[in-house]
């Protein structure tokens, strides 16, 4: 606009006191503040007045209009320190009422509450003027935006991310030689505060705080180490502070900040993240255009790969887009009452790990509280098509279910195949900030499935393997039969991964020719509670029946060589010894196929025999921990009668019962923790 005068309007607030608020503490108080909001963007925040419900505030603020259409959006909140602020009410001030009035005019507003309109929740008392003013922009070219006429200390200018690692020797303050460490954090009048670790010295919090950035040319990050003491005060252990000036862009700063005033250190990332005042990248200035430049970078990053992709548009109301791959997170800006927003941003990452999967997950902006979820898309980079634009449908955290909304993003990698390949061999760089781990039933419920789809395969293939020893079908048998000596009379060593390349390369033909064999996920149908119900109940059953055979077994091998069942053990001993005599003096070959030759002519020996394997058998006879203790305690014992004859015979002399209790020692069963019977007890003399 040159040469042309704009009629705006100067908005002078002065926010003097609140009365009878709403009770939002325990104490019976509130810590109230008040914010102005214009058009959904924050303009001002007033200090805050802690333990009053009749707030004196007397502070000022000007606000520069560019039109009266907007009513002044007035909102009070409870400070919690560390926790999400409570809702006290809310208010509008309609400007266009006041239009034709220049006079200082006393308001009052009642606040309320949207979801409980009867509720009285106090009065804010304000004082406003309107004042013309005329600017003249005959030395500006720029177009006039509400953004850039607000004072810098009432926008936020873009995200600093903060994520909380660990930290490592810090200073013991407990009497243990331990502490019990929380770490605040303060970037001007914003505050957070982390979980507490309990007794440890190195602390791993893996938390993440959000800052809003005002100043252009950044801050400072305030950091403290307290030592959390019930009953009294805090210890102070030490302190540092991040200098966001010095810190670059759209980047993932990996800090280790030592404590001063204290012992240790903190391990942070920090990345500073650009609002809609400062452009992350714009699109027409993509170098990934050029094919030269994508060379050039080719031929740079031989070692580490780049990814790039552009962000176009999803369904939602104050939208932006958090991008995470592996430890690095960027974020967009906002772009406010758009239910089709188009971002237009192009971020750059260097990859450690082609293996990564990136994440973009998309939020709706509330200032007032934390923003709320909307969906995310899970992208492996391995899967990406340069230069492809695709819709990528939202879905729900788990990536169980999709959600509203569509995403369109662009995106390319640049790699070095060779390199790449490479680094599969080496650990994968960690995640440090992941969710815990919560029960859930549907997870269950998906695990189980997952993991009896895996032994319904395992058991069919035994049952076809076994259908080959008991000759259900002729031809299959003879020729698995033929296939089994010629295999292990020739076998080498360099078979076994021979025959893993062929099964990869049978499986690729299959694929290949439109015989996909592979089985995605396929979404649960939805069932009626009591479906659900006797499912959770199925899946505990088994899983117990799981957990206990697994149990049974290691027991049995355990008492096996605690020498639990004497009997059993000698017999060990007696066949191990004759293993070893003959693996000593035969060939493995031979052994395995007078195993397998045995194997195929059992059922034509005899075809009345019961397939069995002859160390689960043996395994069977030994009892386990439960069965130990159990015939111990009780006085009629079906498994083992022998025992019970031992336990309860008629007539025994002194010496019989004494050796009766150093037969117990030596079932490996403490006689402190053993439950001896009244039964017993009572035919032992005093």
């Amino acid at each position: 606009i040159l040469g042309q005068v704009v009629i705006l309007t100067l908005l002078d607030i002065l926010l003097k006191k609140g009365h009878n608020l709403a009770i939002r503490d325990r104490g019976g108080s509130s810590d109230p503040y008040v914010k102005f909001k214009i058009a959904g963007k924050e303009v001002f925040r007033s200090r805050t007045v802690h333990k009053n419900l009749n707030p004196v505030w007397e502070e000022k603020t000007s606000l520069l209009l560019d039109g009266l259409r907007d009513a002044l959006y007035v909102k009070v909140f409870d400070y919690d320190f560390g926790l999400q602020d409570d809702f006290m009410g809310s208010a509008y001030l309609y400007l266009e009422s006041l239009e034709h009035n220049r006079l200082t005019l006393d308001v009052t507003l009642d606040l309320k509450d949207p979801h409980y309109p009867d509720h009285d929740l106090g009065t804010i008392e304000m004082s406003v003027t309107l004042t013309p003013k005329e600017k003249d922009f005959r030395e500006t070219q720029q177009s006039l935006r509400l953004s850039e006429v607000h004072q810098k200390a009432q926008l936020w200018r873009g995200i600093v991310s903060v994520s909380l690692i660990e930290g490592r020797g810090l200073k013991p303050m407990d009497a243990n030689g331990l502490s019990d460490p929380y770490v605040k954090f303060r970037l001007g009048h914003q505050k957070y505060r982390s979980k507490t670790m309990y007794k440890t010295l190195n602390p791993q919090w893996r938390e993440q705080f959000d800052f809003h950035l005002y100043e252009d040319h950044g801050g400072f990050v305030d950091i403290t180490v307290w030592d959390k003491d019930a009953g009294k005060k805090d210890d102070f252990m030490g302190r540092c502070q991040v200098d966001l000036s010095i810190l670059s862009k759209e980047h993932t700063h990996k800090l280790e900040l030592p404590l001063e005033e204290g012992e240790g250190m903190l391990m942070l990332l920090v990345t500073l993240t650009a609002s809609t005042a400062v452009s992350i990248s714009d699109l027409s200035v993509n170098i990934l255009d050029d094919p030269h430049e994508r060379q050039q970078i080719f031929n740079r990053y031989v070692s580490d790969k780049k990814l790039s992709y552009t962000v176009h548009g999803v369904t939602s109301s104050d939208p932006f887009c958090v991008v995470e791959l592996s430890n690095d997170r960027l974020q967009t800006h906002t772009v406010y009452k758009n239910l089709n927003p188009e971002w237009n941003k192009v971020f750059t990452f260097n990859v450690k790990d082609i293996h990564s999967v990136l994440e973009v997950t998309v939020y709706d902006e509330d200032r007032d509280r934390s923003a709320d979820f909307l969906g995310k898309v899970v992208i492996p980079l391995l899967n990406i098509q340069n230069g492809e634009r695709k819709a990528y449908v939202l879905k729900s955290k788990e990536l169980t279910r999709p959600t509203k909304g569509v995403i369109f993003l662009e995106m390319d990698v640049i790699f070095n195949a060779a390199k790449a390949g490479l680094r599969t061999f080496v650990p994968s760089e960690q995640k440090y900030i992941e969710e815990e781990p919560r029960v859930s039933k549907q997870m269950l419920l998906q695990n189980f499935t997952r993991v009896r789809r895996c032994l319904v395969f395992l058991v069919s293939t035994g049952y076809y393997i076994n259908s080959c020893f008991e000759w259900e079908s002729p031809q299959r048998s003879t020729c698995a039969f033929l296939l089994f000596v010629v295999v292990v009379w020739n076998f080498e060593l360099y078979m076994v991964p021979l025959a893993l390349v062929l099964l990869l390369v049978w499986n690729y033909v299959l694929i290949a020719s439109g015989k996909d064999t592979r089985q995605g996920d396929v979404d649960p149908e939805k069932k009626s509670f009591m479906h659900k119900l006797y499912a959770i109940q199925d899946v505990c059953t088994s899983v117990q029946s799981a957990l206990d055979d697994v149990a049974s077994y290691a027991e049995r091998i355990k008492n096996t060589f605690n020498w639990t069942v004497p009997f059993l053990s000698w017999l060990a001993i007696v066949a191990l010894c004759g293993a070893t005599l003959l693996a000593y003096f035969v060939p493995l070959r031979y052994i395995v196929l007078a195993w397998g030759v045995n194997k195929f002519t059992k059922k034509l020996r005899d075809p009345y025999t019961i397939d069995n394997n002859e160390l689960l058998d043996f395994l069977s006879r030994v009892p386990s921990d439960v069965q130990v203790v159990g015939a111990l305690s009780s006085p009629f014992n079906t498994r083992w009668p022998g025992l019970n004859m031992v336990l309860f015979k008629k007539n025994q002399t002194c010496s019989e019962r004494k050796g009766l209790y150093e037969a117990l020692a030596c079932l490996d069963v403490h006689c402190s923790t053993l439950a001896i019977p009244s039964q017993l007890s009572a035919r032992v003399p005093q």
